[in-house]
């Protein structure tokens, strides 16, 4: 299984990709390509695709972790580059206007309706539960809150945002699994307890943003304690975070940037 970083905070060591705030990744698997999320901004997703050898045709399957603009913002360039429709796997929730308020009130949601992508050819499959959508492929479906989880923003109304649409993609490495996560918004330790409750397998490896910006150190002890997997770090990481995690556990954390390889 091959895991090549599309779309991150870093733009790498390559002449020609392009770095940005958000996330996506292309996962090959048995001769099914899956893209997880498109990061913000869809002339540089489609750039770093282009960059890296990637025809946006090639893509069986688009995997959306959750419904917040750094993770959709490309989606509307990648239809429109392709030839042919894509089904979308995501939660039936990712189309929730949400809003930030620091440092000012802003829209955060996906910035784009699901009739205007559907008239472009996304074919979305919405579901709340674990499903296997693919062969070694699954969506966590809603992951479990058993303990603190990283939820931001607030809804219109100024209600909480509890972002029940953080999903994550599990991967099938026979005896057991890798999990690429968005965010991180449902917390790391759910996430990794979720994936091994509904694939019954040991989480090999943990890749993506782990949403620890911020985070106090008795709560990144507490992933130091509950998560024995291997962590491909980026994103909203957090630098201060990602640092602890390197310094503590080694090279058993790994940063991500933008062409990055990862194989299981």
């Amino acid at each position: 299984m091959k895991v090549t970083i599309i779309y991150e905070n870093h733009s790498g060591f390559r002449k020609g990709l392009l770095g940005g705030h958000g996330f996506s990744a292309l996962v090959e698997r048995g001769g099914v390509r899956v893209l997880v999320d498109t990061g913000t901004d869809g002339r540089v997703l489609l750039n770093n695709m282009e960059a890296l050898g990637i025809e946006p045709d090639s893509i069986d399957y688009l995997f959306i972790t959750h419904g917040h603009y750094d993770h959709t913002g490309g989606l509307k360039a990648l239809l429109e580059a392709r030839s042919k429709p894509l089904k979308v796997i995501a939660h039936p929730g990712i189309f929730q206007r949400r809003i930030a308020l620091k440092p000012r009130r802003r829209e955060i949601g996906i910035p784009f309706t699901r009739e205007e992508l559907e008239g472009l050819g996304a074919e979305f499959v919405l579901r709340e539960g674990p499903f296997e959508f693919a062969e070694g492929f699954m969506s966590s479906g809603e992951i479990e809150r058993l303990t603190w989880d990283r939820a931001v923003g607030y809804f219109p109304d100024g209600t909480k945002d509890p972002v029940k649409d953080d999903m994550a993609l599990i991967l099938d490495l026979d005896d057991s699994t890798a999990v690429i996560t968005g965010c991180g918004h449902s917390g790391v330790i759910n996430i990794v307890r979720h994936a091994e409750k509904v694939s019954g397998k040991p989480v090999k490896a943990l890749i993506g943003g782990l949403h620890l910006i911020g985070a106090k150190e008795e709560l990144l002890e507490d992933v130091l304690k509950n998560v024995k997997a291997r962590l491909y770090a980026g994103h909203c990481t957090g630098l201060e975070s990602f640092a602890y995690l390197r310094c503590r556990l080694g090279e058993r954390v790994e940063p991500l940037h933008v062409g990055k390889v990862i194989e299981l």
